[in-house]
């Protein structure tokens, strides 16, 4: 039996009438890992992770957020607001429990899941993951440029316009039919990142994730972008399930320093730091992420029984 196979792209109508869409890797039988991609990023985002899932019998369906790819935009959409998709999507798949990952820009909607959904998750985890912004120096310690950090400032204060406003330049930022796409993406990332976007296959995901994030245009991107520059409506010690991070201590994306800070405040977190890894840990440590998942997984639940029969 095939268990690394891809299955096309589908979509479910959720209850106030939007699409969301999604894509499964792995096992079609296997266990379900609820995978949210970066920014910019879709449902194609998963990476090499998905061809890894499928060895050790896990079922990996990644969305699309509101506004990217297949999923209809969400006005006024928060952090806390993707719960309830993501339950939607497991109830409409038949999971009653299962995991989540987040890459990059997704592990906020890890820990808001973490917050609104503890019951259902047996499993989370966080690549590379951005924290919150609420310490002072945190745009000097990613480098952003003085435009990126104006837009920032802007979106504190005034998320629509924001928003707007960053549509040109994140069309520019992020097309990848603009020639020289790929180099400009290896300048702007760590050595062993550009090293790993020499092989042609982690490059061409790399594009193609990109131009599917803004397949509607750019207004999906820039919302998760804009909420990432305010408070996320909830404190990290909310979070009531376990959490596995990993992260590079290469990583100039999202510097190491996020990952540190989301550790220390969690209040069950399994934290582990790769010296030499950058930001594109999907591709570069797929198969150590997957087998930690596969291994975790049954012993959550084996220790999730036990306590239900003490209980009875």
């Amino acid at each position: 039996m095939d268990t690394t196979r891809s299955i096309e792209d589908r979509t479910i109508r959720l209850r106030d009438g939007r699409l969301l869409g999604y894509r499964e890797y792995g096992d079609p039988h296997g266990y379900p890992i609820i995978f949210f991609h970066g920014i910019p990023g879709s449902r194609r985002g998963v990476g090499l992770i998905g061809t890894q899932a499928g060895h050790h019998g896990l079922r990996v369906i990644c969305p699309d957020r509101p506004g990217i790819g297949l999923s209809t935009f969400q006005r006024h959409r928060a952090f806390l607001d993707w719960p309830d998709d993501v339950r939607q999507l497991a109830d409409a798949l038949g999971f009653e429990r299962f995991g989540v990952v987040g890459n990059s820009g997704g592990s906020a909607y890890v820990l808001a899941c973490g917050v609104v959904l503890p019951e259902r998750l047996e499993f989370a985890g966080i690549i590379s993951g951005m924290g919150p912004v609420d310490f002072p120096d945190w745009q000097e310690r990613m480098a952003l440029p003085r435009v990126q950090r104006m837009l920032v400032a802007l979106a504190r204060r005034a998320p629509v316009p924001a928003c707007r406003l960053a549509g040109p330049i994140l069309a520019r930022e992020f097309d990848p039919r603009r020639p020289g796409a790929l180099e400009r993406i290896k300048r702007s990332m760590s050595k062993a990142d550009a090293r790993l976007l020499d092989d042609p296959l982690v490059a061409e995901a790399v594009l193609q994730d990109a131009a599917e994030a803004i397949r509607q245009g750019t207004l999906g991107v820039a919302w998760d972008i804009m909420l990432y520059s305010q408070p996320w409506g909830f404190g990290l010690e909310e979070v009531k399930v376990p959490v596995h991070l990993w992260h590079g201590e290469a990583d100039i994306t999202v510097p190491p320093h996020f990952g540190r800070t989301m550790a220390e405040a969690l209040a069950q977190c399994e934290a582990t730091f790769w010296p030499d890894e950058g930001h594109l840990m999907c591709a570069s440590r797929a198969a150590d992420i997957i087998e930690v998942v596969a291994a975790t997984v049954p012993t959550l639940r084996a220790q999730r029984q036990n306590t239900l029969r003490r209980h009875a």
